[in-house]
């Protein structure tokens, strides 16, 4: 089964986060065509075994290997074709003004959100929440990507991770042409 590895807090200034340490820690992992999508902590990859036992072992051999704690958040290439066929943007345009961004959850939220939401005084709008996944648009003349991540945690918790629309979608792409 094809995967994508969403990791958090990867920094490619930190030799142990570049992208060829990571490909090849997961190609020692015995995972089979291995490849990474820009430098911010996206792996892709195939194996046969379940998302949650992947996240597991990528943790734990993170720590072991690499002396960095990252969680990590599977998502199968029918799971990302999945929610860009449910537009969520749908009539939403990216800006040079603004980010569509998606966040990652690793696991089920434990509380009930109500969706769409504006914390007030924010230029941030939390559209909605589909299969563990919040679909945020930001406009940047006001809000700044950081104050969005902060609320994010302060709601799911530390264990997320967020992509803007276009990475999922050229994730998507590098996923169907492997």
């Amino acid at each position: 089964m094809k995967y994508i590895a969403l990791l958090r807090g990867i920094s490619p200034s930190n030799s142990n986060m570049r992208n060829e340490k990571l490909r090849d820690l997961f190609e020692e992992l015995g995972f089979k065509k291995v490849q990474s999508i820009i430098s911010s902590g996206n792996i892709l990859f195939e194996s046969p075994a379940d998302a949650e036992a992947l996240e597991i072992k990528i943790e734990k051999a993170f720590q072991e290997r690499l002396g960095f704690k990252s969680s990590t958040i599977i998502r199968s290439d029918e799971e990302i074709k999945s929610l860009i066929k449910k537009d969520p943007f749908k009539g939403i345009k990216d800006t040079p003004r603004s980010r569509l961004n998606v966040t990652f959850l690793k696991n089920a939220p434990d509380k009930k959100h109500k969706f769409p939401f504006q914390p007030e005084k924010r230029t941030y709008k939390i559209l909605k929440m589909l299969d563990q996944s919040v679909f945020s648009v930001i406009d940047l003349s006001g809000d700044k990507t950081p104050d969005l991540m902060s609320w994010l945690e302060k709601e799911f918790g530390k264990e997320i991770t967020t992509r803007t629309w276009k990475t999922v979608q050229r994730i998507l792409n590098k996923m169907e042409s492997s």
